[in-house]
């Protein structure tokens, strides 16, 4: 047996150095979110240039995802991977130094190239591990974005307040380098290289429409979601969208196939990722500012930012809990099902918040079954996206699918911020009639979510055993 055929039986290892890689992108993304105002306040800028530090990240990871999952598919996995944590890993260097907003700025731009970790550890998992191994690894990846997203939140406080800002790149880029480090001597080159050629223009257009779509909902708050401007971007995004669609569709070898993108596996799917990224990150705007307003506006526990983090320590939790068992239950009714119990769940969560918020013990509960939902969810549809494609596009299509997360959850932090901000009264606290229409809203998002999982074709079980696909090389 050759040396790289028998390297190809350690996919624990290979799983070890995917979770670290997926968890320090992960941990990047939401640590920012909660200490904005300390940046703002130590870097003396404005916050209008502190939301770019979020906001810049969250464009940079939209643009990058489908690209390098694209690029991994074509010229290979690991090689595209170590590549990502090196370009991520010199971004949080950038941002750990910065000392102007600016600065930072770029650091989180480079970051956001991180996003293709996931789509790229997808492909990985469907290469390497033996097939029963295959939908729980998938899964347990899958629901990591969750888990560090809620991390993240409990983290920031105490770092924050007893180290600072730097901390929050420096923290992450430890395990970010071991990751890259562990993918050069560890992770197996994949077997499969169909090789191509990038469609520029399709990456262009693609680009495009991401960009403005998601500068839009960012900026709808700050700007008035019936200005100009972001009436403009919206309009801007649906013309390049069709436009790229029509690109896409009549070029020999499209970045993103439409006819891929219209299996109803596909669509199906990509349809409850944008909903339940809705109320994931909408979760993230709404609870810590529910549990810090104080008494005086009558609800909340005027919690401080490290006090806020500890109530979402339940939904951490409930997903690292759950998320190795939807791969189980693909093997047993089908990934489908465990989409559809996800979403249900984290209905519940916005339905308990929207009725009951009142005492401590409701909100922690309401923490729980949001991680629990959304760890079944996100690894019952990465395992989806995998079932209805061929290997040739998992790292483009599982890349799709997270940007659909991203624009979802775009959407659905800034709503939930703009109507907070509608109701604030005078003394400048929101009223808990805001809060309660938020979490409704959500809610409902997640039941419409729970119909697209419904609408997800059926499919037989995952057998246990099937037979290995051949590979080259041995």
């Amino acid at each position: 047996m050759s040396v790289a055929l028998a390297g190809r039986r350690h996919y624990g290892l290979t799983f070890a150095v995917l979770a670290i890689a997926g968890i320090s992108y992960a941990l990047l993304q939401s640590l920012v979110a909660p200490a904005l105002p300390v940046i703002q306040r130590d870097l003396g800028t404005t916050t209008t240039a502190v939301t770019w530090v979020f906001t810049s990240f969250l464009l940079s990871a939209s643009i990058a995802t489908p690209i390098a999952g694209r690029l991994g598919d074509m010229f290979g996995k690991e090689r595209t991977l170590l590549l990502v944590l090196f370009v991520l890993a010199g971004g949080t260097l950038v941002s750990a130094l910065a000392h102007t907003v600016t600065l930072l700025i770029v650091g989180r731009v480079i970051q956001g190239t991180g996003g293709a970790i996931f789509p790229l550890a997808f492909g990985i998992i469907r290469d390497e591990f033996p097939p029963a191994r295959v939908a729980s690894g998938i899964g347990f990846i899958s629901a990591l974005l969750g888990v560090g997203g809620g991390a993240g939140i409990v983290l920031a406080g105490p770092i924050i307040q007893h180290l600072s800002y730097h901390w929050l790149f420096w923290l992450p880029l430890i395990p970010t380098a071991i990751a890259a480090l562990a993918t050069y001597l560890f992770v197996p080159e994949s077997p499969l290289k169909p090789g191509g050629r990038v469609n520029w223009l399709g990456a262009a257009l693609l680009s495009s429409w991401l960009v403005a779509l998601l500068l839009g909902a960012s900026q709808g708050p700050a700007w008035g979601w019936a200005s100009p401007r972001v009436i403009g971007l919206f309009v801007v995004a649906a013309v390049l969208l069709f436009v790229w669609i029509r690109v896409e569709s009549r070029s020999p070898e499209p970045l993103v196939d439409m006819a891929m993108m219209r299996l109803r596996g596909v669509w199906t799917t990509n349809v409850a990722a944008a909903l339940l990224g809705f109320g994931m990150y909408g979760s993230f705007i709404l609870i810590p500012q529910f549990v810090e307003t104080p008494a005086r506006g009558g609800y909340g526990f005027h919690a401080s930012v490290t006090q806020a983090g500890l109530f979402l320590v339940p939904s951490t939790a409930g997903m690292l809990a759950v998320s190795p068992f939807a791969g189980r239950i693909a093997h047993g009714v089908g990934s489908r099902v465990a989409l559809m119990a996800g979403a249900l769940i984290t209905m519940l969560c916005f339905v308990l918040l929207a009725a009951a918020h009142t005492q401590r013990w409701e909100i922690y509960l309401a923490s729980l079954l949001l991680g629990a939902g959304i760890g079944l969810a996100f690894a019952a549809m990465a395992n989806l996206i995998v079932e209805a494609v061929p290997p040739a596009q998992t790292g483009v299509a599982t890349g799709m699918n997270t940007i659909m997360r991203t624009i979802g959850g775009a959407i659905g932090g800034q709503v939930a911020a703009s109507i907070i901000a509608a109701t604030v009264v005078a003394g400048g606290l929101p009223t808990e009639r805001g809060f309660t229409i938020a979490f409704s809203i959500s809610a409902g998002a997640l039941f419409v979510s729970f119909l697209a999982a419904m609408a997800v074709p059926r499919k037989q079980a995952v057998p246990l055993r099937v037979p290995e696909p051949a590979r080259s090389g041995g």
